[in-house]
């Protein structure tokens, strides 16, 4: 009864100069919010939403790519260099969202569970790690004995070739995966997978002898990033210090520079995997994920697409690996465990597997949660603790509240219900890719 009410009043403003009206309300209330606002939790959220009325009412193709362009190159850099936590959020954002997509192609696509699909992104990482920093010089030295004068391997600038190749390489060992698991589907596909991303992970924990390769536990860094253009600085306080109300520093300025490269290689994803999905290799990809003994009967080789998704889906996550080393300049084992894989998987899913608009939203929608939900409740709950604050009805005192209770600590509890609640109530995803959206239909009627 709710929902419908909701879906009938939508529809009757989602007409006309109406949508065009809250769209463009949408955006300036948000821009408003965060510019006056800009530690605010609730205004940020606010504009990031705006992508959402961008994306659900009806305009023109003309106005969404405008509007889109003014917010994301405009707006939000703005936005960035008046609060650096937010750069970081809006770049986090980018990062999983790239790999999502990639995810999305594995297992949205064709259907393939990958439970280790953090291996690649690591591959990308560490390639860039050992090439663009001292790390090539300190293969004979243990950790923490190598000397402090050693040079660079490559320049920073050698960064931009290393996406390139950081596309091949990830896509060469998507395709060392995909080989000795062809025969493999379900359960058993996902439990090997899973190893496999474990088997990186500790190879990058424990190469550091008889070779120091990756220098174990400690890491790699300090790690080169590219050169920035002399007069990128001077260029942005001078066309928008005045409304960023401060001169940015080259610090932020490598910040916002970042998200252009996130943006920039989200663009291409999205457009190269809107071209496969509309392709005969994306229609095999479907056949294969329906069922593989009927794709077989068909003619479609089944061993080349299975490769072939392995191998896309893999690109796209080291392309960000090799962004992430640069942006981060220290890279460590640690930052690419099984959870990583698994917060991937949980954007997929929330978003819609096979969803281009959705995985993106669904890595937005749980990256939000990590960094300023479950934050910003710990935060307020801290401060609460510390204050003489009393509930009222039952007089218990907030600086008795246990430490257990932190909501951040429930980071795995929440994935959990979020992937069943999506299981029961919205089993396509928040945006459900048309082809799984009129399955889902024609089995309901």
């Amino acid at each position: 009864m709710i929902s419908s009410f909701f879906k009938e009043l939508f529809n009757r403003v989602n007409r006309g100069y109406w949508s065009y009206l809250i769209v463009i309300g949408h955006i300036v209330a948000g821009s408003f919010l965060v510019y006056t606002q800009p530690r605010s939790n609730l205004a940020f959220l606010v504009l990031m939403t705006s992508f959402m009325s961008l994306y659900f009412f009806t305009t023109s193709l003309r106005f969404k790519l405008i509007a889109a362009v003014i917010l994301a190159l405009v707006i939000i850099p703005i936005v960035g260099a008046r609060n650096i936590f937010y750069l970081e959020v809006i770049f986090q954002i980018s990062v999983f969202a790239a790999l999502a997509l990639g995810l999305n192609i594995v297992v949205g696509f064709a259907g393939l569970l990958d439970l280790g699909y953090v291996a690649f992104y690591a591959v990308g990482a560490y390639l860039w790690a050992f090439f663009g920093s001292q790390q090539f010089y300190m293969l004979h030295y243990a950790p923490g004995t190598a000397p402090a004068a050693l040079p660079f391997f490559l320049p920073g600038d050698a960064f931009y070739m290393f996406l390139v190749v950081g596309v091949i390489i990830a896509g060469l060992t998507g395709i060392l995966l995909g080989l000795p698991v062809l025969r493999l589907r379900g359960d058993y596909l996902a439990i090997v997978t899973l190893g496999f991303g474990e088997v990186i992970r500790v190879l990058a924990n424990n190469l550091d002898k008889p070779l120091n390769f990756t220098n174990g536990p400690q890491g790699i860094t300090p790690i080169q990033r590219p050169t920035m253009p002399d007069f990128a600085v001077d260029w942005f306080n001078s066309v928008f210090g005045g409304v960023v109300g401060h001169n940015v520093s080259a610090a932020v300025m490598y910040n916002l520079m970042f998200y252009m490269f996130a943006l920039a290689v989200i663009i291409v994803i999205i457009f190269v995997t809107r071209r496969l999905d509309d392709s005969k290799i994306g229609r095999a990809w479907t056949a294969v994920r329906e069922d593989e003994t009927a794709a077989i009967a068909q003619g479609i080789p089944l061993v080349k697409m299975k490769l072939a998704a392995f191998a896309v889906g893999a690109s796209f996550a080291g392309v960000m690996g090799v962004l992430l080393a640069a942006s981060r300049t220290f890279i460590s084992p640690e930052s690419f465990s099984f959870m990583q894989s698994i917060g991937v998987l949980t954007m997929v899913i929330l978003g819609g597997a096979g969803s281009i608009p959705g995985v993106i939203l669904g890595a937005a929608t749980v990256t939000i949660l990590n960094l300023q939900v479950l934050q910003g409740f710990s935060l307020y709950l801290n401060e609460l603790r510390q204050s003489d604050a009393v509930i009222p009805i039952i007089n218990f005192a907030w600086k008795d509240l246990s430490n257990q209770l932190d909501p951040a600590k429930y980071q795995r509890l929440l994935f959990g219900l979020i992937l069943v609640l999506m299981m029961i109530f919205r089993p396509a995803g928040l945006i459900p890719a048309a082809r799984r959206k009129r399955k889902i239909d024609l089995e309901e009627n």
